[in-house]
């Protein structure tokens, strides 16, 4: 496994699983069978309402603690909860998480992060991210952050790269976690011919030729997947090297398209919902 190293030093897997949409009996397998074979990044939310089937997972794994790297996301409605990153922690059953995500740039996100900013100090976090936070939202929370977040969850993949958002966060070393990796199982992404041609020289397949891209752009990856093979694949990634003139062929797919284009409108109404989390 690859470790990417944030900047405040923390380091972070280049590929973990991810569980959204999992309902939390999907969510206790695919992490315990993750960590089985050898996944060390694990990705949650409050408004996956699964938080708890990972702690399940954690424990049944016996994998040590320090070894896990857990990232989870606070929802819109908990920014001005001044016990939400407490009752995070209780139902993952740890005793601090890794990365903390404020999930959207919703509602009063600025009390969000400055509880963000709070957590991290106390040591009950030991990196500050950021989710879907693009154009001027990122702008706008650079000026008025005490601490530079680590991290940036956001839509990517050789569709859409992430061009403009990488001028901001790039000098600021703001890593990217990708999500919709593999563009939403895109039939057509995956059948592009340089995806196909290398999955054929490298014995891989399309969806790993593009997480390994992803990991050679710098990028971290959390796909999900709920069988144990897939589970195998995503992660089966670092006995090859993309070439840098296979890397500049597959930097021409970009079209600068976004399989998510929810609007603004859609967004702030979404982040009014409120999760019922699991209470055992």
């Amino acid at each position: 496994m690859k470790n990417i190293k944030l900047n405040n030093g923390v380091e972070i897997p280049s590929v973990g699983i991810g569980t959204f949409t999992m309902s939390p009996e999907d969510a206790e397998d695919a992490v315990y069978n993750a960590l089985k074979n050898g996944y060390r990044l694990i990705d949650t939310a409050n408004a996956y309402v699964n938080e708890r089937a990972v702690g399940r997972a954690i424990k049944r794994s016996k994998v040590q603690r320090e070894k896990i790297f857990v990232s989870s996301k606070l929802w819109p409605t908990e920014y001005t909860n001044p016990n939400a990153v407490d009752e995070t922690l209780e139902r993952l059953g740890l005793d601090y998480i890794d990365m903390l995500f404020l999930h959207q740039p919703a509602g009063d996100w600025k009390a969000g992060y400055k509880q963000l900013e709070k957590a991290y100090k106390q040591g009950k976090i030991k990196s500050i991210a950021i989710s879907n936070f693009e154009g001027k939202y990122i702008d706008e929370l650079l000026k008025i952050c005490e601490i530079v977040p680590q991290c940036i969850q956001v839509e990517c993949h050789p569709y859409f790269p992430q061009t403009e958002l990488r001028k901001v966060t790039e000098p600021k070393d703001i890593k990217i976690m990708a999500w919709y990796p593999l563009g939403h199982g895109d039939k057509s992404l995956m059948k592009e011919p340089i995806f196909i041609q290398l999955a054929e020289k490298y014995g891989k397949s399309s969806a790993q030729i593009i997480l390994k891209w992803h990991t050679q752009m710098g990028f971290i990856v959390i796909p999900g997947a709920r069988s144990e093979e897939h589970i195998k694949q995503n992660i089966d990634l670092f006995d090859f090297e993309l070439t840098k003139d296979e890397m500049q062929e597959i930097a021409k797919l970009n079209k600068n398209t976004r399989y998510y284009n929810g609007g603004e409108k859609e967004l702030l109404q979404y982040a009014m919902w409120q999760p019922t989390y699991e209470t055992k």
